[in-house]
């Protein structure tokens, strides 16, 4: 197998025509502009809201960047498209803030039938929900609290329960593996619960269903490592999806207010160094724990492939897999799958209405993450630039 390079732009974007760089770089060099993406986003729901007819646009820009499309059906170009880099897809039905019944049962028929597209088929290896798709975040609170539940509480968080066991179980039958997301630290106790309950039902063989841990937090190495002590104990495989996080303000922000200690790690380099360590923790109990590493990081990208050749692991070890959000950081997901590791994208879709708040926390974070706009401009303009001089 090559050599992994992520500077190699000609891999990274061999899927990329010349016309659909320099949208892209349009469409980053835009969003490098914290202003102009508070104002878009503000602009766009409003527009939405009153009919204007913009739709059109938002396909043809944010969407053909970071969606798949509005439906399972039109996620097919970007799923084969993706698969013939040897990629995997990872739906995700990223429609939020349903607040009744109704909704959350739609929503939990919507997940299954992303398990049903992909049963048997290896272009789509994984699936992947939300706990606060299935029940309102009030709900997840007062059962993270671990206070006494209303009966109203009592009554609907068994629907919610009921939701997540037809999800795993689909699951479990289908053969495919399921992430349950990592959310806010004031709801995240509930989903551990449940995520554990699963684990324990349907992991006996292999791992199918996986937890998500954010590692921003400064408490979830010492949980993921007390986690595996008990899949040990309690013998279910372990299966771990692990990311950095996406809360961070507003958990700081919520902490002060309410007066609470603060969940969040003191600096980024205590996240990224739990991060690591979580990594390098995975790879050497490997027998009995599957891992995801959700992260466009490259250095941590990096270390795991070093782990697993210091552990002898073959490069397509089914037990480890790499991911990235779609429409970010080609250069990492292109050139490890070229080198034959096992990588993902995760690919969102949803109406475009409703797709409003993934969309404008994609353009948001690439204005916060520090040289994550910058970055992808910069490998976009040096492949141009490389095509330009092939072509002469």
């Amino acid at each position: 197998m090559a050599e992994i390079s992520f500077q190699n732009t000609e891999t990274a974007f061999r899927h990329k025509t010349v016309r659909e760089l320099r949208r892209a770089r349009q469409l980053f060099s835009l969003i490098s502009n914290p202003g102009l993406v508070a104002f878009g986003n503000a602009l766009t729901g409003f527009a939405l809201s009153i009919g204007m007819p913009i739709k059109g646009i938002i396909k043809a820009t944010l969407f053909k960047q970071f969606v798949g499309g509005e439906n399972i059906q039109e996620c097919d170009r970007t799923i084969q498209s993706l698969n013939s880099s040897g990629i995997g897809t990872i739906l995700d039905y990223s429609v939020e803030g349903k607040t009744t019944e109704e909704g959350f049962e739609a929503g939990t028929e919507e997940i299954i039938k992303t398990i049903e597209k992909a049963k048997g088929n290896p272009a789509i290896p994984f699936s992947v929900f939300k706990v606060s798709g299935l029940g309102s975040l009030s709900l997840l609170e007062a059962v993270s609290s671990g206070k006494p539940l209303s009966e109203e509480n009592r009554q609907a968080f068994e629907l919610l329960k009921s939701r997540v066991e037809r999800i795993c179980e689909s699951a479990y039958k289908s053969d495919v593996p399921v992430f349950i997301d990592a959310e806010e630290s004031w709801i995240q106790q509930a989903i551990d619960d449940l995520c554990e309950q699963m684990m324990k039902k349907y992991n006996g063989q292999k791992a199918i269903v996986f937890n998500t841990v954010q590692m921003y937090r400064h408490d979830r190495l010492g949980y993921l490592k007390r986690l595996h002590q008990k899949s040990i104990v309690e013998s279910f495989y372990l299966g771990l999806k692990i990311v950095r996080g996406a809360y961070m303000e507003k958990e700081r922000a919520r902490a002060i207010e309410l007066n609470y200690p603060d969940p969040i790690q003191p600096d980024k380099a205590s996240s990224d160094h739990d991060y690591n360590e979580a990594l390098r923790y995975c790879i050497a109990h490997i027998d009995r724990i599957s891992i995801c590493a959700g992260s466009h990081n490259e250095d941590s990208c990096m270390l795991l492939v070093q782990e697993m050749k210091k552990a002898g692991l073959d490069n397509r070890d089914n037990r480890i897999w790499f991911a990235q959000l779609l429409g970010m950081s080609d250069h990492i997901s292109y050139n490890l799958s070229a080198a034959g590791y096992n990588v993902a994208k995760y690919v969102p879709y949803g109406p475009v209405k409703e797709l409003l708040p993934y969309l404008s926390r994609r353009a948001q974070e690439n204005t916060s993450v520090k040289g994550q706009t910058g970055r992808e401009l910069a490998l976009i303009t040096q492949e141009l630039q490389r095509r330009k001089q092939t072509a002469v």
